[in-house]
């Protein structure tokens, strides 16, 4: 169940649909589209989800903001540094409102500074935005800060 609907019992479109506005992702390595900018990376969703371009870019900015990077809006992802470039990627997964975020070790690639800083953007979302985060991490740490921590053993989800 991923929203209210059955995910199993959706066509390919739906299932398309569902994840393009109730899911965003946050990769280990970001994939942002080099060829565009900050901004552009964060516009582009949306307005694959039908959202006018003017409308697309001023929530691009907020997100931006949010991620502290509003100064790097023009800068394309080789301008950028690691961490930069993960604060994009989070802003990019979170353009189209999505309930739920599956974060695939976020924090992985940054040095502990902006790691911390990530992840408190993280923890405000789900405090303050009704957002879901399901995070895979291999940072002890950061995975005591979580409401709740499974484990995966010898092919097992166990609770910890």
């Amino acid at each position: 169940m991923v929203a209210g609907n059955d995910a199993s019992k959706l066509d390919d479109a739906k299932r398309t649909a569902l994840r393009r506005e109730a899911i965003g992702f946050v990769y280990q390595f970001h994939h942002l589209l080099p060829e565009f900018s900050a901004l552009e990376n964060i516009v582009l969703p949306q307005m694959i989800a039908g959202i006018a371009k003017n409308r697309a870019a001023l929530r691009a900015k907020e997100l931006l903001a949010l991620v502290d990077l509003s100064d790097r809006a023009d800068h394309r992802p080789a301008q950028l540094s690691g961490g930069e470039q993960q604060r994009v990627a989070l802003a990019r997964a979170l353009a189209n409102k999505p309930k739920i975020l599956i974060a695939d070790e976020p924090t992985g690639n940054l040095d502990p500074t902006t790691a911390a800083h990530v992840f408190a953007v993280l923890e405000n979302l789900v405090r303050t935005q009704n957002l879901a985060l399901l995070m895979a991490t291999h940072n002890h740490g950061l995975a005591q800060k979580m409401a709740k921590v499974y484990e995966l053993k010898e092919g097992k989800i166990v609770p910890l």
